[in-house]
């Protein structure tokens, strides 16, 4: 029995039971919530992070949301500077892509904590226009802030490829909460950080290597097909990986 893919299977599991728990999704409808001070940054609720969408079926924290290095991104920008349309177009399904997250209390539901919500830019640039309104000002103050209707919209729905969320500020300024078990919840949220892990740049490389050689069995650490993390970093070409790829390594 292998006891290290079993500790790695039961994290991973833990991982997804801990994100499901801790994020919140509208549902089809109009929902009212409270976007709260970010505990680990008081000065901004709003997080951006990169993901990378999609590769071996997963999706992946990029490091350069924190301002570390990216394998993946790394590999993706210098597709994207070779001036083919091929490469270009591999480069923009590589690259990371941003999703912004904010703490909430759901209405109705104060006393599950606070959970994050993740959207778009579209919303996220509503928001921040509304912030910036100096007839709204700081809708997340814990005493003067406002409630928000998000509605959500499936796509059956709007009869397109894809659902649509409303959002619209209550006008009326109204405290987070008066009962002091919400406020004492509001103090104690989570780290977004212990939501979506940040992988080492060797383990992304790995997963980079498994996107680029389907085929290779990913614990045959002796593949000569195998991207490994010096070759990527020193962007050194790799065999049987598609002449584009070989081309950028050999450059």
């Amino acid at each position: 029995m292998d006891l290290n893919a079993i500790k790695k299977r039961l994290n991973q599991l833990q991982t997804t039971n801990n994100r499901t728990s801790s994020l919140w999704k509208p549902q089809p409808g109009k929902t009212q919530i409270r976007i709260v001070p970010y505990a680990f940054n008081k000065d901004n609720p709003f997080i951006e992070l990169f993901f990378h969408y999609n590769l071996n079926n997963r999706s992946y924290l990029s490091p350069i949301s924190f301002g570390r290095p990216d394998p993946i991104e790394e590999f993706a920008q210098k597709l994207k500077a070779s001036g083919s349309k091929e490469d270009y177009q591999l480069s923009r399904k590589l690259e990371s892509k941003m999703r912004t997250f904010a703490p909430v209390i759901v209405r109705g539901e104060e006393k599950q904590g606070v959970k994050f919500w993740g959207f778009g830019k579209t919303v996220y640039q509503e928001l921040l226009s509304i912030i910036a309104d100096p007839d709204y000002g700081d809708i997340t103050d814990p005493v003067n802030g406002r409630d928000v209707v998000v509605e959500f919209i499936s796509a059956e729905e709007t009869g397109a490829s894809y659902p649509k969320t409303n959002i619209r500020v209550k006008p009326n300024q109204t405290p987070i909460s008066d009962e002091p078990e919400v406020l004492e919840l509001v103090k104690t949220q989570q780290d977004i950080k212990e939501i979506y892990q940040e992988l080492s740049y060797d383990d992304l490389t790995d997963v980079l290597n498994e996107w680029l050689n389907p085929s290779d069995e990913s614990s045959d650490e002796d593949s000569e097909d195998a991207v490994t993390a010096s070759e990527i970093s020193s962007a050194k070409s790799v065999s049987n990986t598609g002449d584009a790829f070989d081309e950028l390594f050999n450059s």
